[in-house]
């Protein structure tokens, strides 16, 4: 199998990338765990 070589300008692109989309999964699991805490403390 070839492996294709990225330059700088694409690596660091990627970094960006993979770390924009960890925060926004990041926010979105501490959303869903607010939601969730809201919705069990209502119930009682």
């Amino acid at each position: 199998m070839e492996t294709i070589e990225l330059n700088d300008v694409q690596k660091k692109s990627r970094r960006g990338r993979n770390i924009a989309l960890g925060v926004v999964l990041a926010l979105l699991v501490v959303i869903f765990y607010v939601v969730t805490i809201i919705k069990i403390s209502k119930m009682g």
